[in-house]
């Protein structure tokens, strides 16, 4: 019963969601040979009309941005940070904003009086469940690349 356990929450883990994500980034870059293909495109062929017409702000589209060119942009920079680490990420926006993540979370007064580990498993949960959604978004890119350059079937 504990293994059942174990093994349940193993999948469930962040360095597993991590890697999931990792894995997919690195199959759809070696998937995508021209990414200016990917331009122009939707990622999702049901969502072309709706979403061109009225991107919604819920919390599914909050990685809108119209194509897939957009998407594999996003998706290996994302890759790129947890490879890397976010301190490279934090100085690449601070030379666009001029101000660090570090340097907020300095400014930002209510941090000490919060319970830290319902804090932590709320940041945890919530990371674990966006890399899923991220890693779908991959493996929706490399699906939709080969559908457009026609070799759909390979690969399954």
């Amino acid at each position: 019963m504990m293994q059942i356990s174990d093994s349940y929450n193993q999948k469930n883990s962040l360095f597993n969601a991590m890697n999931r994500f990792i894995g997919a980034v690195n199959n759809m870059d070696q998937t995508v040979m021209l990414p200016s293909l990917l331009r122009d495109v939707p990622l999702d062929e049901e969502k072309e009309v709706s979403e061109i017409r009225s991107p919604g702000n819920g919390p599914d589209d909050y990685l809108y941005d119209g194509d897939m060119y957009s998407y594999y942009v996003l998706l290996k920079s994302i890759r790129n940070d947890i490879e890397w680490g976010v301190l490279q990420a934090d100085e690449r926006r601070k030379d666009k904003l001029g101000v660090s993540a570090l340097e907020i979370s300095r400014i930002d007064p209510e941090g000490e009086e919060e319970d830290l580990e319902k804090l932590f498993h709320f940041h945890l949960s919530g990371l674990r469940t966006v890399l899923s959604k991220l890693t779908r978004k991959a493996h929706t890119l490399t699906n939709r690349y080969k559908q457009e350059i026609g070799i759909g079937g390979w690969g399954h």
